[in-house]
Formats: C-alpha cells, structure tokens, sequence
C-alpha cells in the first residue's frame, strides 16, 4: 500500500441470506469455468448480479489471500454498525499523524494534521477516497475503543457476515504484523461488499471521484482524489460506476472491490492480485468483468483514466 503521488457455465442460484429482496452472495464452487469474461488477469475474482440475486462468475474465490485497503470496506462497516454518530468530532492526535509519517512512512494516507478537529463522517470520507491509513487509525482508535478492540469487532462483523476465510490483523491492511496477517476471498469480500453498500452514507462516500473539505476555524482543507479510477476525474470514468475500493501491498497485488449499475442492472464484484508491477490492471481487469457481465458487445475498450496530480495509488 503505498502512497506513490501522480494508481463457466451458466452459475447456480445462490442461496437466499436475509430477505427475497435483498439476496448476498452465498456458498458457491471455488471455480467456474468456461464462458467467463475473456483476459481477466487477476488470480482471483468474483461477480455478482445484485438485481437477479445470483452469481456470475467466479475464479479461484476460496483462495485466501492478502488484501490490502479494501480492509477499509470492513473498517466502515464496523464504524457505520457501532452506534457511534456520524457527527461525533474527533481531534487528531500526533500518535495518529506519526502512524503514517514515522511508523509506516508508505502508507497511503489523508494527510492529517495534528489538533485538526474533524467528524466521523469526514474522516470516513478521508480513510475511504484516498485511502487514508491516517484516518482509518483515528476511527479504530475512537470507536475501539483502541484499535484493538477495535479490529476485534471487524473480526466478529466477518463471522456475524458469514466471512469464514477472513482475518483482520489491523485496521487498514498494511502489512503487519507481517504480509499475510490480513486475508481474506473474493466470496467473502463481494459478501462484505454487498452488505456494506446497502448503507446510504457509505454509498455516499465511494461514488465520489473526489472530496472537497474547505478549511474552516477547526480544521484544514483536504480536497483528495479517489484512487478508484473507475470513477474517473471529471471524465473518463467507467459507464455506471459507483464504488468501491482499490487495494494493493506488495503481497496482495493490485486489487479492487467495484460496483456498477447500467439501467435496471446492478453488478458487484472483486479482482485480486491482477498485477504485482501494474497498477492499471486491476482497473481494465474490473472493466472486462462488469463488460461481460453487462452483456457489452461493443469493440471499444475503456481507457483507464491518468493518476490526477497529486492523488494516491493505492
């Protein structure tokens, strides 16, 4: 996770979790192959049609594997179900600016400054669309309390989620206490995927190319752009997208947990590890996927928009 500045036949119905209405990602095969999108790279997938309520696609999806920021999903998960308020403020603390600037110095990060005063709603903003490692240790310190309890309540969210091939060592999965601590599947994650979007403020906040806080008395201005290109920067972005989270650490890959809606259809699904060296891959690797799952027969290819000066790839 670094803060680089500029990056099968037909699927069984699955089985119903919760509601008709509201039907999530269940147990199916590890793989399915056959007629699946063609020249996905990443070494595990998985599609979901929210609007059928049924599977896809698949590739490798019981693979544990490490994840990277898209730990972030289960971090707003847990504040979103903690009761806590979303206009709760917060005042940073150095311990939590010096978590990025002196203990994991690749950290993608927000940018925070110390004394700023800021909402929890803002500081999910600031963990999510730049995926702020800063910002994601002031929600799990807080509502914790201490990030340890903290990543305790992600763990029993992943069991209570049916996440049976998950773990979480931390809070926004850098690599510690060592590259594999944090793992999860791509089942797994399109189930925390799914449940997590059926939140309005968290929909809010992944559709979003970009967050504008203007400075006021209590805090700075921060103005980041998402590192989900899918969502474009002003133009660009891909037909329909609207989320969710991109990952990568040098174990997990380039990896994106996404979602896109075109008419009445709505796909959610998760690349892993499309790449080690090339950060677009998980992009194209997402487009190819939610192409085929859209049914596009067009011979256009989209073009991942470029990094916007100054971003994170994340």
């Amino acid at each position: 996770m670094r803060c680089t500045v500029a990056a099968l036949t037909a699927a069984p119905l699955l089985t119903v979790a919760g509601t008709a209405a509201h039907a999530a990602p269940a147990a199916g095969p590890d793989t399915w192959a056959a007629a699946g999108p063609a020249g996905v790279a990443a070494k595990s997938a998985y599609l979901y049609d929210v609007s059928a309520k049924k599977a896809r696609w698949a590739r490798a999806d019981k693979v544990r594997r490490p994840i990277g920021s898209m730990t972030k999903v289960m971090t707003a998960y847990t504040v979103l179900n903690s009761g806590v308020s979303l206009d709760k403020v917060i005042t940073i603390q150095r311990k939590h600016v010096e978590y990025v600037t002196k203990q994991h110095t690749d950290a993608s990060r927000a940018g925070l400054v110390v004394g700023d005063k800021l909402t929890v709603r803002q500081l999910l903003n600031l963990m999510m669309v730049p995926s702020g490692c800063d910002a994601a240790y002031v929600l799990a310190d807080t509502v914790g309390p201490g990030w340890q309890k903290f990543v305790g309540k992600m763990n029993a969210n992943a069991r209570k989620l049916g996440m049976k091939n998950s773990h979480f060592a931390n809070f926004d999965g850098l690599n510690w206490p060592s590259e594999s601590s944090t793992y999860s599947t791509a089942w797994d994650m399109t189930r925390l995927g799914y449940f997590t979007m059926k939140n309005a403020n968290f929909r809010a906040v992944v559709k979003q190319p970009r967050y504008l806080l203007g400075a006021t008395s209590a805090h700075h201005a921060y103005y980041p752009w998402n590192t989900n290109r899918l969502l474009g920067s002003g133009k660009g972005a891909y037909k329909g997208a609207i989320g969710i989270k991109t990952g990568h650490t040098n174990a997990a890959g380039f990896s994106l947990m996404f979602e896109a809606t075109r008419g009445k259809k709505t796909l959610i699904g998760v690349v892993m590890d499309s790449s080690k060296t090339v950060e677009m891959a998980r992009f194209t690797d997402a487009a190819k996927v939610l192409n085929w799952g859209f049914g596009v027969r067009s011979a256009d290819v989209w073009v991942v928009p470029p990094v916007p000066a100054g971003a994170n790839v994340d």
